[in-house]
């Protein structure tokens, strides 16, 4: 069980990578982007880069069972 929710945690830091980088349009993005602007400002799409990428490494973790 494990490995599927890994996979599921790195499928979400990958969107969330993606997001950031392209500054995207998609709906749910924009809605998180513009919640997560009151505190971080224009930096907000290089916020999602990095939790996107910590998820990547956490899911990665979790899958191979190195973690919980």
């Amino acid at each position: 069980m494990n490995v599927l929710w890994g996979i599921v945690m790195m499928a979400i830091g990958v969107s969330f990578v993606f997001w950031g980088s392209t500054e995207s349009d998609f709906v749910v993005y924009r809605y998180l982007a513009a919640r997560s602007r009151i505190l971080w400002g224009e930096r907000v799409h290089r916020f999602y880069q990095v939790v996107g990428a910590v998820l990547v490494v956490l899911g990665l973790l979790w899958a191979l069972e190195v973690i919980w």
